[in-house]
């Protein structure tokens, strides 16, 4: 065999070892948290290949009624607005220029990618004909007018953007410095883009139940309902940031880099302050709009009692904590409204979608022991794959000193 072609196999020889070395998992296997998933992603890989074999019925607890219940309610309008903390952190960074919270944005990119990536692979799941799901993305039955056409474009073109924001931490671990020069570089455009592209469609998630006026009840329904979900995206954006970096750092805090450590409170205490304001608007819209559309004549209505504990519960409370979190500078009051926040999407979420959704038909969608199952191997698999790359690359660490000399000499020309 020739120089060259030992070369090449010496070359392929070493990529394969590379990827079986990298596939290996890490840490230790017996954790509270591998023995609960593996169980429940396995048994979610068997209810979904019977969902395909069987059809929608096989699993679910959809009807003609009831076309979009847990999958759609949860994994989709739910996963997209906690995901919503990326294109809030990039404005912040590279926009305002905002540099102190630049150790967040790797982070957050990833796990919101990833969020997109299994929700938008879990809408196949929802489809009765799965094979179909190009349509809304070439406007065929839709026609390019359709909210769902411009919806279904918006989630493309932003994963594509996402990986892109993401891609020089791809390129740092495989040693690319060529090729993560040109990512870096096309990371402030994609930026911008995404931005673009993340604001319109968590108004347009909202605006896709303008058609369904009659069907969901007044004290959910609203015209301004895309104006709605925009505001309420960025709070749950920020809270799940504020969530997850509190478990990041007591599960990986042997990567996270001392200064970044250190910067932690400071940097929970400033997202606490956009989400008490995102909270207040949020409130605010609500009471205008609880006079403005008359909704007092429900008071007393058996959704009203619901209603209440959504608003009062995990939209007043939570702003409460927040301002109490600040004014007293305890991390605990900030968590505790970072989680209540969230609870109070995913029953805003619920409430829109499913519970609030023909509210007066006398037999109800309650949704089945697998589409729960299959959700949770959903969110699961997930957090190993976040997991596999945070141990990795840097998401958490600080990069490589290469690629901190390649970041500050594109700087210097920007």
């Amino acid at each position: 065999m020739s120089d060259a072609g030992m070369a090449v196999k010496e070359r392929i020889g070493g990529a394969a070892a590379f990827a079986l070395g990298e596939l290996k998992p890490r840490g230790k296997w017996l954790t509270p948290f591998n023995i609960v998933s593996i169980p429940v992603i396995l048994l979610g890989a068997v209810l979904i290949v019977v969902r395909f074999a069987g059809g929608l019925g096989s699993v679910t607890s959809l009807s003609q009624d009831f076309p979009w219940g847990l999958w759609i309610g949860l994994d989709v309008n739910v996963g997209v607005a906690f995901a919503g903390g990326a294109f809030v952190l990039t404005f912040m960074v590279y926009i305002l220029r905002m540099e102190k919270y630049q150790s967040l944005v790797r982070v957050t990119i990833l796990n919101s990618f990833l969020a997109y990536v299994f929700y938008a692979g879990a809408l196949l799941f929802d489809l009765g004909r799965p094979w179909n799901a190009l349509n809304p993305i070439i406007g065929n039955s839709f026609g390019v007018s359709s909210i769902l056409f411009l919806v279904s474009w918006h989630f493309l073109l932003y994963m594509i953007a996402e990986l892109i924001e993401f891609s020089p931490a791809i390129a740092e671990w495989l040693g690319l410095r060529r090729i993560r020069r040109i990512l870096s570089g096309m990371t402030l455009a994609a930026v911008v883009f995404g931005i673009t592209l993340s604001t319109l469609h968590q108004s347009g998630l909202g605006a896709l139940f303008l058609i369904a006026k009659g069907k969901i009840h007044p004290l959910w329904y609203t015209e301004f309902i895309p104006i709605l979900f925009f505001v309420s995206s960025i709070y749950a954006g920020l809270s799940m940031v504020i969530f997850e970096g509190t478990i990041s750092h007591r599960v990986f805090n042997h990567l996270i880099d001392p200064d970044h450590r250190e910067s932690h409170p400071a940097l929970m205490t400033g997202l606490a302050r956009i989400c008490a304001g995102c909270l207040f608007i949020y409130f605010s819209l609500q009471a205008l709009l609880f006079i403005h559309e008359r909704r007092w004549m429900y008071i007393g209505d058996g959704m009203w009692y619901w209603y209440l504990i959504e608003i009062i519960g995990f939209v007043f409370i939570p702003w409460f904590l927040f301002m109490q979190g600040l004014k007293q500078r305890s991390l605990a009051f900030i968590r505790i409204a970072a989680i209540l926040s969230l609870i109070g999407i995913i029953l805003n979420r619920l409430n829109v979608t499913i519970v609030a959704f023909r509210w007066y038909a006398p037999v109800r969608y309650v949704p089945s022991w697998m589409e729960i199952v299959i959700t949770l191997a959903i969110v699961f698999a997930e957090i190993w794959i976040f997991r596999w790359f945070v141990f990795r690359m840097s998401v958490l660490s600080r990069p490589p000193q290469w690629a901190v000399e390649q970041d500050k000499r594109l700087h210097a020309r920007q």
